[in-house]
């Protein structure tokens, strides 16, 4: 097992259709452009509209588009927030930031034309599905799949099993994937089978499906019990994070210390700069809290706003890792 730390602070969302992992693929309806969703309406591609209340279903030129509106699981089916901008006189645009979604692995939306009418894509879309809002089918929804890792073989997180050189294939399964048992098939070597992924921090459960059959990493000592009373491997994937203090030149000694180490009051001993002080760190996804301790003395990060109360009442500045 082999771990791998980028060198910057990053949150990120890896949107994935059914089929395919290519990242920047343009799929029906939604593309990805680096940490954007762009949502795509091409009035071409639609010839049925049919209307929420009613169910009345009209063709294309039975009316004009006056606006386009992204509905979905996301925003609570939504028929007016959303609204796209119109690129041209066949295709509306409406782009959001992965941080407008949460960590949720999947989504499902349709597009709502003039506020009351479900734009309907073909049956044979493979990105299509049904879904249900208030009670009421919707046919043809897209679904937008999200996941917190996807292979990359130039990943932070490269996942081995050696040996099994007969196995037909092999798949990756874990709590970054929600055990999906189809989707991250490993690739064969001449030791056995590897997969790189890109992960964002956080601690992760994760098991090998060879031919069928589940089993646990036998090259990674760190496992935890699961329901079935057998083992899921843990990988904790860090992410390197610069703490920083500026003033305090003239201070001859600055610890760091925080919940990362157990507030530690004399280890991490933070490199003096021009600027005043620093020290980087390897940190597990989440929140931690944290303090300096200069000259002896105990402060908060005079440059980071959040700050909270400890189960002591002590004031800690906070420290996320996404």
């Amino acid at each position: 097992m082999k771990h791998i730390i980028p060198h910057i602070i990053y949150l990120f969302f890896i949107f994935i259709s059914l089929n395919t992992f290519a990242q920047k693929n343009a799929f029906k309806g939604y593309k990805i452009e680096n940490d954007t969703v762009v949502f795509t309406f091409d009035a071409r591609d639609y010839s049925k509209f049919t209307k929420e209340f009613t169910g009345q279903t009209l063709d294309f030129n039975d009316f004009d588009i006056e606006n386009v509106v992204v509905s979905g699981e996301f925003n609570l089916w939504s028929r007016d927030n959303w609204k796209m901008k119109r690129i041209d006189e066949f295709i509306y645009e409406l782009r959001k930031s992965i941080n407008d979604f949460t960590d949720e692995f999947s989504w499902e939306f349709k597009f709502v034309i003039n506020n009351s009418f479900w734009a309907e894509p073909s049956k044979n879309d493979p990105n299509v599905s049904k879904a249900i809002n208030n009670g009421q089918k919707l046919r043809g929804v897209y679904n937008l799949k999200m996941y917190t890792a996807y292979p990359d073989k130039n990943g932070n997180a490269s996942f081995k099993l050696k040996g099994y050189k007969d196995a037909k294939k092999v798949v990756l399964a874990g709590s970054f994937n929600k055990w999906d048992e189809t989707l991250f098939k490993m690739n064969k070597t001449e030791s056995g089978w590897e997969l790189t992924l890109q992960m964002k921090p956080d601690v992760y459960q994760y098991r090998f499906i060879v031919d069928g059959h589940w089993m646990e990493d036998p090259d990674n000592s760190h496992k935890t019990r699961n329901e079935f009373d057998e083992y899921n491997s843990v990988i904790d994937i860090k992410e390197y994070t610069a703490f920083k203090l500026r003033g305090y030149t003239n201070a001859h000694k600055v610890i760091l210390s925080g919940s990362f180490n157990n507030w530690n009051e004399n280890k991490l001993v933070m490199e003096k700069t021009d600027y005043g002080w620093k020290y980087v760190i390897p940190l597990t996804g989440g929140k931690h809290h944290y303090k300096f301790i200069v000259d002896g003395q105990w402060i908060v990060d005079p440059n980071n706003s959040i700050k909270e109360y400890d189960g002591d009442g002590n004031v800690n500045s906070v420290c996320m890792v996404k």
